[in-house]
């Protein structure tokens, strides 16, 4: 019943194609009563107003009537078959149960945590947050793909070419292109003239899927023309932002054009690629005008686009740099720490922030930025292209970002990006006690949730540190991880007796799982039991609730008292 719970259409088509249609209809309305009967044991822990709000519009009336029938009736067989038969006899019974098994999904989940990064390698990142809008409880930590997309959205050039590039290098600029409906004919055209006689080995496509050698290798001939676009930003953008400290990553000075070289930290490399017909060697960083018109199209396209900014409106409206939810704390990335585990500290606007300081800080100047996106002057958007490569960001969560070197240069040594001190650190007692002592949560209780590094459980690695306090939660979803990550994903899930960590089996399609009916959940990796059962009053929302039960008893009283008149709904 569960997997049929989750699937509802793909299950109704398999056993629609293999029952003759009087089983059919017998199929159907067996699983109606079971889901009925499902759904009335599961929102026996929720109130009648929390029940209409996550009702289905069109057979709300009709779920109410089933879930809350009066107890005067006798005959509740007869009741409920009296109203399946009409379900069925109006040809709405596919649709009610689709629309009942959703309604279960949604009691099955109080409250969703994305932990960050739902825009990254992976295909249809709209269809996701699609779904994600329609949720019906959820809140978002922000990873750092998404900060990159929210920066594009707020009209970052820098960012709108990180974006292309990381597109092109995993070919999703379908995702682009049909999912958003944004316009890359403009650049195609400028790459494939710019690099028209250039096979552009190094920036071919990484894929799962098939495709065919005119797209591949257009593909890469974009990839490659917005990356040397990117390489020239850079320098604007760190050139304006020392504070940033990111001014040695901008190498295009670097690179004697002549011998196909590059000098970096006093050791000289080959090039793998020397075609760089868009840079002036003695003005590296100047872009050509058919660069400046293409990333002014590509600028407009991403600010005016109405999906892509319901989208992002939706990121800022249920996201943040962090969250502390029922005690717990909840980040995507890490709490930079220096070589000594104290907070590394960032100076902005004349003021050196650190620890959550630095949290709050980063994330009042991305609103700000923006709220300003239409603005000529809006220095505040570096700030997205900060959190995502900065040394300091808490999403970043590396000292340096390789992409120059990753692309150009062959030896790996060059490639290497040591991640912050966090993560080497986490586990020393007093190092994480000043952590949860900065965000004022419960050393002995509460635990830091956060993901951004892929925790793999086939090489024995574990998603639970610290004795239990750290829980890394990063499973490696996306195909492109498929190489390297054994697992599908990790859901964390706690309810009032435990917290309990499942990973995921990765599968090939869902058709595969519909034939099969196998489960993709593989494994429980760990249990947290509580001694004590965790009650509602305990709990964020329980404090919510305890607060509107004093505000109604104060009016109540001043109702009593004469101090306010009774207010009738006309």
């Amino acid at each position: 019943l569960a997997f049929f719970v989750y699937y509802p259409k793909q299950m109704l088509k398999k056993y629609q194609d293999r029952l003759p249609n009087q089983d059919y209809k017998q199929f159907i309305r067996q699983k109606l009563l079971d889901c009925i009967a499902l759904s009335k044991t599961m929102s026996q822990k929720y109130t009648k107003s929390k029940i209409r709000k996550t009702l289905p519009a069109p057979f709300a009336y009709i779920i109410q009537e089933l879930l809350f029938e009066s107890t005067h009736i006798k005959d509740k067989a007869n009741y409920y078959n009296a109203i399946l038969d009409a379900i069925f006899k109006t040809n709405r019974e596919q649709n009610f149960l689709i629309e009942l098994s959703y309604f279960i999904q949604r009691l099955t989940i109080d409250r969703l945590h994305v932990v960050g990064d739902i825009f990254d390698r992976g295909p249809a990142a709209h269809l996701v947050l699609d779904k994600m809008m329609k949720y019906h409880s959820l809140d978002i930590e922000w990873g750092n793909h998404d900060v990159l997309w929210m920066g594009a959205a707020s009209g970052s050039r820098l960012a709108i070419c990180n974006v292309l590039r990381n597109s092109a290098k995993y070919n999703t600029l379908d995702t682009l292109e049909e999912g958003y409906g944004i316009n890359l004919l403009p650049l195609a055209s400028f790459a494939n003239k710019t690099y028209y006689d250039d096979a552009c080995d190094n920036f071919i496509p990484k894929t799962q899927h098939t495709i065919d050698d005119d797209k591949k290798a257009l593909v890469a001939k974009i990839h490659k023309a917005i990356t040397i676009m990117q390489f020239k930003l850079e320098h604007l953008v760190f050139q304006r932002n020392p504070h940033f400290h990111l001014e040695d990553h901008c190498h295009l000075h670097h690179i004697n054009y002549t011998n196909g070289t590059v000098t970096l930290n006093d050791h000289t490399y080959a090039l793998k690629d020397t075609h760089f017909p868009t840079i002036d060697p003695e003005h590296p960083y100047q872009l050509t005008p058919q660069e400046e018109t293409v990333l002014k199209q590509l600028k407009n396209a991403f600010l005016n686009n109405d999906l892509l900014q319901n989208h992002v409106r939706f990121l800022f409206q249920k996201g943040q740099m962090y969250l502390k939810y029922n005690n717990n704390l909840l980040f995507h990335g890490c709490i930079p720490l220096d070589e000594d585990g104290h907070f590394a500290s960032m100076m902005i606007d004349d003021t050196l922030v650190k620890g959550k300081s630095l949290l709050d800080t980063l994330e009042q100047k991305i609103r700000k930025a923006y709220l300003n996106r239409y603005q000529k002057e809006n220095a505040d958007k570096d700030y997205f292209i900060f959190l995502w490569q900065g040394k300091n960001s808490p999403l970043f969560g590396k000292t340096q970002m390789k992409t120059f070197e990753r692309y150009l240069i062959s030896d790996k040594n060059a490639h290497q990006e040591p991640m912050n001190n966090y993560f080497h650190l986490r586990e020393d007692e007093t190092i994480l006690k000043n952590i949860y002592n900065e965000f004022n949560i419960d050393y002995n209780h509460s635990k830091i949730i956060n993901g951004h590094v892929p925790t793999d459980i086939s090489n024995g690695e574990s998603p639970v540190k610290a004795n239990g306090r750290i829980y890394a939660i990063d499973g490696g979803m996306s195909s492109q991880y498929k190489e390297k990550i054994g697992i599908g994903g990790y859901t964390l899930i706690a309810d009032s007796y435990k917290l309990f960590l499942i990973s995921h089996e990765r599968f090939p399609s869902v058709e595969t799982l519909i034939e099969k009916e196998t489960d993709i959940i593989s494994l429980l990796q760990a249990e947290d039991i509580n001694l004590e059962r965790e009650y509602i009053y305990n709990t964020d929302k329980g404090k919510k609730i305890k607060a509107d039960i004093n505000d109604l008893t104060v009016l109540l009283e001043a109702y009593r008292s004469g101090e306010i008149k009774e207010y009738i709904k006309k």
